[in-house]
Formats: C-alpha cells, structure tokens, sequence
C-alpha cells in the first residue's frame, strides 16, 4: 500500500496549485480519501474529504477556495487551491482507509494509510 503526493510548490498570495495523489498496492474505490496538512509547529489538519459516492466536506479554512476530486480509474486523488494565503503553508498529506467522509471523522488516527507528504509555501 502506497500514496504519493506531488503538485506542491512555493507561490504567492492568490495563487493556485493542484496537488495529486496517486495509491498503488490497493484499489481507492471504496474508500474515503483525504487531505490533511501540517504547518510546522502545529497539529496535523483534517481539511478535506471525499466518500466513495463523491460526497466532499471542506473544513471552514479552506471551504471556497478548495476543491477535492478523486478519479477511481486512475486510482488518484486531487485537490485544486486556489486563492492560496500565507497561512495554507504547510506540509500536504493525503490518506485513507476509512470509509467515512465526516467532520467529526476527520482526524489522523482515523486514517491507516499516509502519502509522505509535499511542501506548499505561500509568500506574501
């Protein structure tokens, strides 16, 4: 089982990114799929996810600015930043291996399976 991240990258305020996830070793289709990320001093943070029937949940930080998809037949996950401010600095994870896409579920020790993370800074 492996996710790995890419598509991070230093921009500035107002920029985009896209960020992929591609999984081998096992088929995503029914799982949940999701973001995290990890600023540096701070917890790991739960902020998006996608279920196996498309449904999504965005936290408030990122919620408008944020899109997540997933495409099962590439056994990949996205997530499209757009409007990116200084405070989305952070490392990006994506995980899985839960099937629930829920706030309340959106933590890390919900999730068994991490990508090794890639770096997105925003400068002012």
């Amino acid at each position: 089982v492996q996710l790995v991240e890419s598509g991070g990258g230093s921009v500035q305020t107002g920029g985009s990114l896209r960020l992929s996830c591609a999984a081998s070793g096992f088929t995503l289709d029914y799982y949940t799929i999701a973001w995290f990320r990890q600023a540096p001093g701070k917890e790991r943070e739960g902020i998006s996810c996608i279920d196996s029937a498309y449904s999504t949940y965005y936290s408030d930080s990122v919620s408008g600015r944020f899109t997540i998809s997933r495409d099962n037949a590439k056994n990949a996950l996205y997530l499209q930043m757009n409007n990116l401010k200084p405070e989305d600095t952070a490392v990006y994870y994506c995980a899985t291996g839960t099937p629930l896409c829920a706030p309340y579920y959106l933590t890390s020790r919900n999730y068994d399976y991490w990508g090794q993370g890639t770096q997105v800074a925003v400068s002012s």
